[in-house]
C-alpha cells in the first residue's frame, strides 16, 4: 500500500534557534518544539524532524528542498511542512491541511510577516530547483509564490493566517492575541517581557544618569596656589 502522507518538522535545535533569534532564549525553543511535536503526534500521521544536523545545503532554499525530498523518497505522496515558532498553531490546522490535499496540490498556513508557517504539497509538483529558487525568509514568498501558482494555474487552498515568532514584537502580538495558547508557552512568553522590561528600565536608568553628570560635571578642579 502506498504511503499518503507525513509531516516534516523542519526547526533547528532550540540551542541553534536561540542563536540565530538572539531576542529569545533556548528555553523558548525548547517549549516550541516539544509542543509541536506534541500536536504533530495527535494527528497519528508519521513525521520527520529535521534540524540543522540533518539539513544539507548552502542556504535555506536548498536545505529545506533536501529534506521534503528526503521524505519524499521515502514513498510518501504528500507532505505538511511546519516549523516550531508558530505557538497558535493547532492540531486542527495540520488536519485540515491534511483533508485538503485530497482535493489541492497544495495547502498554504500563511504568516502575518509574508511567508508561511504551514506548507502541504504533492509529490507531483515538487521541483527541488524551482523549490528552493523562491524567496525563501523574506516578506515577498507569499505573494510571489501564489502569483506563480496564479500563473501556472495550480489549484491551492489557505489556512488561516497566524503569527511566527521571528521579532519581540511577535512575542507582545501573540500574548495579546485572543487566539489561546498553552501554559508552558505563554510563561515563557511573559518570562522574556520582564527580562525584557528590566533591560530596558536598567538602560534608561544607566542613560539618564550619565546625561545628568555630564551636564553638572564642569571638569577636574584647578590647582589653586596659596602664598603666604
Amino acid at each position: 500500500m502506498t504511503k499518503k502522507t507525513a509531516i516534516l518538522i523542519f526547526s533547528n535545535s532550540a540551542k541553534e534557534d536561540a542563536k540565530r533569534k538572539s531576542f529569545a532564549d533556548s528555553q523558548l525553543f525548547e517549549t516550541l518544539t516539544n509542543e509541536t511535536i506534541n500536536k504533530v503526534k495527535k494527528t497519528g500521521l508519521p513525521y520527520f524532524h529535521f534540524t540543522e544536523t540533518q539539513q544539507e545545503g548552502t542556504s535555506f532554499g536548498a536545505r529545506f528542498s533536501h529534506a521534503i525530498q528526503t521524505v519524499f523518497d521515502k514513498g510518501f505522496t504528500n507532505i505538511i511542512s511546519i516549523g516550531n515558532d508558530t505557538p497558535h498553531l493547532k492540531t486542527k490546522h495540520l488536519n485540515d491541511a491534511n483533508q485538503k490535499l485530497n482535493n489541492n496540490q497544495l495547502v498554504f498556513g500563511p504568516s502575518k510577516d509574508g511567508g508561511f508557517y504551514l506548507m502541504g504539497l504533492n509529490k507531483a509538483l515538487f521541483n527541488t530547483k524551482r523549490f528552493s529558487q523562491l524567496p525563501w525568509q523574506t516578506s515577498a514568498l507569499k505573494t510571489t509564490t501564489l502569483q506563480l501558482l496564479s500563473v501556472n494555474h495550480i489549484n491551492f487552498s489557505l489556512l488561516e493566517t497566524l503569527v511566527d515568532i521571528d521579532s519581540a514584537s511577535d512575542i507582545s502580538s501573540i500574548l495579546n492575541s485572543y487566539k489561546t495558547i498553552s501554559k508552558a508557552v505563554k510563561t515563557v512568553l511573559l518570562q522574556l517581557c520582564i527580562s525584557a522590561k528590566a533591560i530596558l528600565l536598567y538602560t534608561a536608568i544607566v542613560i539618564n544618569f550619565t546625561i545628568n553628570h555630564t551636564l553638572f560635571n564642569k571638569g577636574s578642579p584647578q590647582l589653586v596656589s596659596i602664598k603666604n
